[in-house]
């Protein structure tokens, strides 16, 4: 049994936890606590990257957890992630949408009422578990949203329309504040809501964005960032609601462009 992991990976984990189109070639990272076993992979796009200056960004972000003994896994709580301090999150100029027109739409509507504001999809596999019942899988659209940003708090909306059983929207919320000191620069925290009263968990999830726009003549990019040592550096926390922590980090190589 595949499974959990919150959207941010990545959204975020931006989404934390990112991943270029040369990632598919890099190992995942592998984390193990008890019965669970969590892989993580990331990256960003291009890997070619100005020394000093910052340029638009892509990325891509996943990740699985098996439960070993091939139970159903414990539902994932909250994550936090932390990523390099050359890589920077920006939403100035954007459109933001908010939690009020997402929870109770699906997709298309969800996009249809908050269409400016779409920063990057994916999809993301949800498994519901009820007392004496063969377990419920279904996968549907996930995308992320524009939140808007407030007090130097940026906040990303990940909305996925699953099956669980009804067709449900389940919207996870992402607050993005920037770091002074050390070698990471983002920190994000990410909350999931319950799923199915508790009984749902997201067993796979995956992430792509690359928001261009123009903002006062400006060129800006949702994710910018510049090789300024070579590598990027990202770690994530997971707290599911059974108690257990899972934590691991990813370094990634990058190259100053000519």
């Amino acid at each position: 049994m595949k499974g959990q992991l919150s959207w941010a990976l990545l959204v975020t984990g931006v989404v934390a936890v990112l991943a270029g189109a040369a990632v598919a070639a890099e190992p995942p990272t592998v984390v193990r606590a008890g019965n669970l076993v969590l892989r993580l992979n990331g990256g960003v796009t291009p890997k070619a990257l100005p020394k000093h200056e910052l340029a638009p960004m892509g990325f891509h972000a996943s990740g699985a957890l098996e439960a070993i003994d091939g139970t159903h896994p414990p539902a994932l709580g909250e994550a936090a992630f932390d990523t390099d301090r050359d890589l920077v999150v920006g939403v100035e100029g954007l459109p933001a949408c908010s939690l009020a027109k997402l929870v109770a739409r699906d997709t298309e509507h969800a996009k249809a009422a908050c269409g400016g504001a779409v920063l990057g999809e994916g999809s993301a596999t949800v498994e519901v578990s009820f007392p004496e019942q063969e377990p419920i899988h279904s996968t549907g659209p996930l995308v992320l949203f524009n939140g808007g940003e407030r007090g130097g708090v940026i906040t990303l909306l990940a909305h996925a329309y699953v099956n669980v059983p009804a067709p449900t929207a389940v919207v996870a919320t992402v607050r993005v504040t920037r770091q002074r000191k050390g070698p990471y620069g983002l920190h994000f925290v990410v909350e999931v809501p319950r799923i199915a009263g508790g009984a749902g968990s997201v067993i796979a999830a995956n992430l792509s964005a690359r928001r261009v726009y123009s903002y006062r003549g400006e060129r800006r990019s949702l994710l910018s960032g510049r090789c300024a040592d070579g590598t990027f550096l990202a770690r994530g926390s997971f707290r599911y609601r059974d108690g257990t922590v899972l934590s691991g980090s990813l370094v990634r190589a990058c190259e100053v462009a000519g």
